[in-house]
């Protein structure tokens, strides 16, 4: 290893650990910007689902419920900060986050000065992951988790390997407190940054990633029977989950996996049975071509995908739950490293197979950038809707009333609206003033007329403001 030379009384800097900052900032200086264009549509005003509000509202009685039923303690810890800042910047300092774990990642896949166009577009491939997309309304909460995603991937870039594989139980601890399947993608940093690849090496590092994985699970249920009097977890009535007692149980769950594999193709796919027939070619492409040239890396990789699709296969198999493809983070990271390690290997000699594989890269990172950013503008009709009916109700006095049928109304169909609770959190955020959800609780609106209660139907449905006895109702009519 060389060291820049320096005065005397100083400490050397390996060369190495020089050249690969300086690429990291390059990355993060294209990665930055390239997220918040991207993201552009919803930076001001950007979107927040219904159970985002109370980390926005730093609330921890609102998100107290998430510690039994997902074990997420470091989320609740971070409701606790008494701390409230605007929306608009905690989607800032999320997507930067996002964009700084997207480079030192892409750079500790590909190091080196001359690598910097590959590390580029890993990069940029990485950003528009489908599964980051879906995940980025719930931006308030998951602030601290991208910061330690963020933080190991800068440390794959400056420490050893053996000083990454020491910090890896810490920081699965850590990350699985905040969101059950990013543990996974530490896994894959640590599976890449692999000096001296050997399947003793590897049965090592799942060993110790299944130790950290199984420790931090017990931790979860170990904090929830002294909290909460269960060791497990006690999962939302909501999610309607058929818990698994034994193999018939199993059996009778396969559907749901079936369901959830079906919506995991739709979604990384937006959409396209085409694209993602295309996605199959590129991942088997990538991999024959790393396993003739490189067959331990192939292992590796492989490995972390697939440990990953197990865990959550069981989860899915045990639990009796549809697992959102938000979840798929590592599916998607490694599926671009496979393609752009391919691509690079495929680049090292003039050729038409490199040609190609660059222009088939470039199309998936591309297309994606462009079906990224579109996605972002889909959350612009309701968020302007809601900033207008703000404003008119600034002007009333009195209880707030909401009647209709909510997420059936088209800009909030469009937006992906998942509870109504989620017009509650946003009259909040904007005028701070509680609204009582008719739809939720119709026994507070039983002395409220037939005709608010239940509005008429309308092809083209508009919100309106009704007044009643000093109270206001928004009313909120059927969509033909």
């Amino acid at each position: 290893m060389t060291y820049q030379s320096v005065p005397a009384g100083l400490t050397a800097v390996p060369a190495r650990q020089v050249a690969q900052s300086g690429t990291l900032w390059k990355v993060f200086g294209l990665a930055l910007i390239a997220v918040m264009v991207i993201s552009a549509a919803n930076l001001l005003d950007p979107v927040i689902r219904y159970d985002d509000y109370p980390a926005l509202f730093a609330d921890p009685e609102g998100f107290w419920s998430k510690t039994l039923s997902e074990g997420r303690w470091l989320n609740y810890v971070w409701h606790m900060r008494e701390v409230v800042t605007p929306a608009w910047l905690n989607f800032a300092i999320y997507q930067a986050g996002w964009a700084l774990f997207a480079a030192a990642f892409a750079v500790a896949v590909m190091p080196g000065k001359d690598r910097v166009w590959f590390a580029c577009v890993l990069a940029l491939t990485f950003l528009v992951a489908p599964p980051a997309l879906l995940i980025a309304p719930w931006f308030n909460t998951l602030i601290p988790a991208m910061a330690l995603l963020a933080g190991y991937a800068v440390l794959a870039t400056r420490l050893s390997q053996y000083a990454l594989r020491c910090l890896l139980p810490i920081f699965t601890l850590l990350t699985f407190l905040t969101y059950t399947t990013f543990p996974i993608i530490l896994l894959l940093i640590c599976l890449v940054r692999t000096e001296r690849r050997s399947l003793k090496d590897l049965a090592g590092l799942i060993t110790l990633f299944g130790t950290s994985f199984i420790a931090s699970l017990l931790a979860v249920y170990a904090l929830n029977w002294q909290v909460h009097g269960v060791f497990g977890l006690v999962l939302d009535a909501s999610r309607s989950a058929v818990p698994a007692h034994d193999l018939s149980g199993v059996v009778g769950n396969l559907q749901l996996f079936s369901d959830t594999l079906a919506v995991f193709r739709q979604k990384m796919s937006f959409n396209s049975h085409a694209v993602m027939i295309f996605h199959l070619a590129m991942i088997s492409a990538a991999t024959l071509v790393i396993a003739r040239r490189s067959p331990l890396e192939a292992l590796y990789l492989h490995a972390g995908l697939w440990i990953g699709m197990a865990l959550v296969t069981v989860q899915i198999l045990k639990f009796g739950v549809t697992v959102p493809v938000r979840a798929y983070h590592f599916a998607w990271i490694a599926y671009a490293i496979l393609i752009l390690r391919a691509c690079e290997e495929l680049s090292r000699t003039p050729g038409l197979a490199g040609r190609l594989a660059r222009n088939a890269v470039l199309l998936v990172t591309a297309s994606y950038l462009l079906q990224v950013t579109i996605q972002f503008s889909a959350f612009r009709n309701w968020q302007a809707e809601t900033r207008a009916l703000a404003q008119d109700l600034a002007t009333v006095p009195g209880p707030l009333f909401v009647t209709g049928i909510l997420i059936n109304h088209p800009s909030a169909d469009k937006a992906g609206l998942q509870q109504p609770s989620a017009l509650a959190g946003r009259i909040r955020q904007l005028t701070g003033r509680s609204v009582t959800l008719c739809e939720t609780s119709p026994d507070a609106c039983a002395h409220l007329p037939e005709e608010l209660l239940n509005p008429g139907s309308s092809a083209s449905p508009q919100i309106q403001i009704v007044q009643l006895d000093g109270a206001s109702v928004i009313v909120f009519p059927s969509r033909e």
